[in-house]
């Protein structure tokens, strides 16, 4: 296990600012993937049939950042990064931005 200031596990893997481990997806994330969707329908012109998230990595900023693949269908994935608000703040998850055109081995990446 990694060790970073005294801590271990997934505490040593985040790095202030920085994003987290990817892990795979959970229910939760699947929510949220489902949330933004119109908002990534909206933008791109047209409907996933297919749209199940897979795997997450977050970056605690004003609020956090959840950067989540997405498999959409054959072998197309994409990138969402998503915002979620502090709870005091009581606004909707935003699509803050998205990446097309990427495959399952594609590394979930900061952008």
């Amino acid at each position: 296990m990694a060790e970073v200031g005294g801590r271990t596990g997934a505490a040593a893997t985040m790095l202030c600012g920085g994003t987290s481990a990817a892990r795979p997806a959970t229910k939760e994330t699947q929510q949220m993937a489902d949330e933004v969707k119109p908002q990534l329908e909206e933008k791109e012109g047209k409907k996933f049939d297919v749209f199940t998230a897979v795997e997450f990595k977050t970056q605690v900023v004003a609020g956090t950042n959840y950067f989540i693949k997405v498999h959409v269908g054959n072998d197309e994935f994409m990138h969402l990064r998503v915002f979620r608000s502090l709870p005091h703040e009581n606004k909707p998850l935003s699509l803050h931005s998205y990446q097309s055109s990427k495959t399952k081995h594609d590394e979930l990446a900061f952008f």
